[in-house]
């Protein structure tokens, strides 16, 4: 049986090397297509960056890999729609790629209940407005935050460069005592490569947005039981099969 083909719509340029790296540790064919937009964590733009019209033009991008599953890798991109709006541009979506879509908010959702997960903190980039709308999302899944912290920057671009200690120090300082799992809800940071550390360091599951929009893709891409790649170095999302993973 071929290798499924994953695609995902990436918005601008940030930490998007996040995608390759994590193909090589699972031996996986994950394809990137960038969509491009105001750079600005701030509504307005997010809805205009969400479009419609701009998930079409990258399903479009990404046909020619014939992709088995499609996923909006952008956190905001996403929840700023509200659980409804979130579900009918998943639906969109898939309907433009002509195959199984989602986005990483909804990859937060079901990555938090596969491992088991209803009590979360929260560690944002983004401003504080926009951050209370992805906890809002949350709680409409089923999904608590007991804590949420917003670090405030305005940029995907700036979230982008932020290195791996500062990455290290924002989760550490952001974790709470009563969350199962420590949320970072931007595809814009890097975090692949700091995963293991992180949750050593908390001594709980770490999931954050690269992590689980690349989890989502291939749960969706439908690998065969058995055949889905693991990676400890993914953190203990990935340390598992996906047949005990819950939809």
């Amino acid at each position: 049986m071929r290798t499924p083909t994953i695609g995902f719509i990436y918005p601008d340029h940030a930490a998007e090397d996040d995608y390759p790296r994590a193909a090589l540790l699972l031996g996986a064919r994950l394809r990137v297509a960038h969509i491009y937009g105001t750079d600005l964590h701030a509504v307005p733009e997010l809805l205009d960056l969400g479009s419609p019209d701009k998930l079409r033009h990258g399903a479009q991008l990404l046909a020619p890999y014939e992709p088995s599953a499609v996923v909006w890798a952008c956190t905001s991109g996403s929840f700023v729609f509200g659980p409804d709006g979130a579900r009918e541009q998943v639906r969109g979506l898939a309907e433009a790629a002509g195959v199984a879509a989602s986005s990483t908010s909804f990859a937060f959702v079901h990555a938090a209940r596969a491992l088991g997960v209803s009590s979360v903190a929260v560690c944002a980039s983004y401003p504080d407005e926009v951050a209370t709308l992805f906890v809002e999302f949350l709680a409409h899944e089923g999904i608590r935050v007991v804590s949420m912290s917003s670090a405030g920057i305005d940029t995907a671009a700036e979230v982008g460069t932020l290195t791996p200690d500062r990455v290290r120090e924002l989760a550490l300082a952001n974790d709470h005592r009563d969350a199962e799992a420590l949320l970072i809800p931007d595809t814009a940071m890097h975090t692949v490569a700091v995963l293991p550390e992180l949750e050593a360091a908390l001594g709980k599951p770490v999931l954050t947005a690269n992590q689980v929009t690349i989890w989502e893709g291939i749960r969706l891409a439908g690998y065969p039981s058995g055949g889905e790649p693991i990676s400890p170095a993914l953190g203990r999302l990935f340390a598992e099969r996906l047949s005990h993973v819950g939809h």
